[in-house]
Protein backbone atom coordinates (compact mmCIF):
# COMPACT_ATOMS: atom_id res chain seq x y z
CA UNK A 1 0.00 0.00 0.00
CA UNK A 2 1.13 3.48 -0.91
CA UNK A 3 -0.38 6.40 0.84
CA UNK A 4 0.63 10.31 0.15
CA UNK A 5 1.72 12.35 2.85
CA UNK A 6 3.91 13.59 5.90
CA UNK A 7 5.63 10.83 8.28
CA UNK A 8 4.67 11.19 11.48
CA UNK A 9 8.33 10.59 12.33
CA UNK A 10 9.74 13.52 10.39
CA UNK A 11 6.96 15.55 12.65
CA UNK A 12 8.09 14.33 15.68
CA UNK A 13 12.11 14.74 15.06
CA UNK A 14 11.22 18.63 13.85
CA UNK A 15 9.92 19.72 17.17
CA UNK A 16 12.98 17.32 18.72
CA UNK A 17 15.48 19.70 16.28
CA UNK A 18 16.37 16.53 14.29
CA UNK A 19 15.69 17.98 10.77
CA UNK A 20 17.65 21.53 8.88
CA UNK A 21 16.61 22.21 5.64
CA UNK A 22 18.97 24.69 5.21
CA UNK A 23 22.23 22.85 5.99
CA UNK A 24 20.90 19.22 6.01
CA UNK A 25 21.23 16.70 2.94
CA UNK A 26 17.97 15.31 2.01
CA UNK A 27 17.29 12.40 -0.49
CA UNK A 28 14.82 10.95 -2.54
CA UNK A 29 14.36 6.79 -3.21
CA UNK A 30 12.00 5.78 -5.62
CA UNK A 31 9.50 2.57 -5.26
CA UNK A 32 7.34 0.09 -6.92
CA UNK A 33 3.64 -0.52 -6.45
CA UNK A 34 5.10 -3.27 -3.95
CA UNK A 35 6.47 -1.12 -1.59
CA UNK A 36 4.62 -0.36 2.05
CA UNK A 37 4.83 3.22 2.28
CA UNK A 38 2.41 5.47 4.34
CA UNK A 39 2.58 8.06 6.85
CA UNK A 40 3.72 5.55 9.33
CA UNK A 41 7.15 4.97 7.86
CA UNK A 42 9.84 5.59 9.78
CA UNK A 43 13.20 5.34 8.16
CA UNK A 44 14.62 4.56 4.21
CA UNK A 45 13.88 1.13 3.06
CA UNK A 46 15.30 -0.86 0.28
CA UNK A 47 12.09 -3.33 0.46
CA UNK A 48 10.08 -2.56 -2.89
CA UNK A 49 12.63 0.02 -3.95
CA UNK A 50 13.45 0.48 -7.76
CA UNK A 51 15.69 -1.94 -9.29
CA UNK A 52 17.10 -0.90 -13.32
CA UNK A 53 19.39 0.34 -15.15
CA UNK A 54 20.04 3.97 -14.32
CA UNK A 55 18.88 4.01 -10.27
CA UNK A 56 20.77 3.39 -7.51
CA UNK A 57 19.65 2.10 -4.29
CA UNK A 58 19.16 4.68 -1.68
CA UNK A 59 18.16 7.77 -4.32
CA UNK A 60 19.56 11.01 -5.56
CA UNK A 61 20.74 13.29 -2.99
CA UNK A 62 17.94 16.32 -3.18
CA UNK A 63 18.36 20.05 -4.06
CA UNK A 64 17.26 22.73 -1.33
CA UNK A 65 14.93 25.33 -2.50
CA UNK A 66 15.31 27.73 1.03
CA UNK A 67 12.64 27.56 3.46
CA UNK A 68 10.75 30.30 3.50
CA UNK A 69 7.36 31.46 5.28
CA UNK A 70 3.89 33.33 4.38
CA UNK A 71 0.40 33.44 4.97
CA UNK A 72 1.00 31.66 8.64
CA UNK A 73 2.77 28.70 7.13
CA UNK A 74 6.33 27.29 6.92
CA UNK A 75 7.25 25.41 3.36
CA UNK A 76 10.20 24.33 1.83
CA UNK A 77 10.55 22.12 -1.73
CA UNK A 78 13.66 20.73 -3.74
CA UNK A 79 14.70 21.34 -7.60
CA UNK A 80 13.93 18.82 -9.61
CA UNK A 81 15.77 15.84 -10.06
CA UNK A 82 16.18 13.17 -12.79
CA UNK A 83 17.45 10.06 -13.90
CA UNK A 84 18.68 10.23 -17.47
CA UNK A 85 19.42 7.03 -19.36
CA UNK A 86 17.38 5.36 -16.87
CA UNK A 87 14.64 1.82 -17.93
CA UNK A 88 12.66 1.58 -14.52
CA UNK A 89 9.33 2.01 -13.34
CA UNK A 90 8.36 3.80 -10.05
CA UNK A 91 5.01 4.32 -8.43
CA UNK A 92 5.93 6.37 -5.66
CA UNK A 93 9.09 7.77 -3.36
CA UNK A 94 10.52 8.62 -0.02
CA UNK A 95 12.13 11.98 0.53
CA UNK A 96 13.89 11.07 3.68
CA UNK A 97 17.08 12.59 5.61
CA UNK A 98 20.63 11.06 4.65
CA UNK A 99 22.32 11.68 7.64
CA UNK A 100 19.87 9.26 9.81
CA UNK A 101 17.62 7.72 7.18
CA UNK A 102 14.67 8.96 9.01
CA UNK A 103 11.30 9.22 6.60
CA UNK A 104 10.03 12.67 5.38
CA UNK A 105 6.99 12.23 3.23
CA UNK A 106 5.52 9.73 1.04
CA UNK A 107 4.94 10.73 -2.81
CA UNK A 108 2.76 8.82 -4.47
CA UNK A 109 2.53 8.84 -8.29
CA UNK A 110 -0.94 8.18 -8.49
CA UNK A 111 0.04 5.19 -10.90
CA UNK A 112 3.14 3.54 -12.49
CA UNK A 113 5.80 5.38 -14.41
CA UNK A 114 8.14 4.24 -16.88
CA UNK A 115 10.71 6.70 -19.06
CA UNK A 116 14.23 6.55 -20.20
CA UNK A 117 14.50 9.71 -18.66
CA UNK A 118 12.63 9.64 -15.14
CA UNK A 119 11.93 13.00 -13.66
CA UNK A 120 10.35 14.20 -10.57
CA UNK A 121 9.09 17.37 -11.09
CA UNK A 122 8.46 19.38 -7.78
CA UNK A 123 6.02 22.05 -7.32
CA UNK A 124 6.67 25.61 -7.05
CA UNK A 125 7.92 26.80 -3.22
CA UNK A 126 5.15 28.98 -1.91
CA UNK A 127 3.01 28.44 1.14
CA UNK A 128 0.60 26.56 -0.89
CA UNK A 129 2.17 24.50 -3.61
CA UNK A 130 5.38 23.44 -2.11
CA UNK A 131 6.11 19.92 -1.48
CA UNK A 132 6.38 20.34 2.30
CA UNK A 133 4.29 22.82 4.23
CA UNK A 134 3.33 23.23 7.52
CA UNK A 135 0.78 25.40 8.72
Amino acid sequence: MIAQGQCTIFKQNLLNGLENFTSGTYKIALYTSLANLDSTTTVYTTSGEVVGAGYAAGGKTLVNIPPASANGAAYVSFQNVNWSGSSFTARAALIYNATTNAAVCVLDFGSDKTSSNFTVTFPVATATTAVLILN
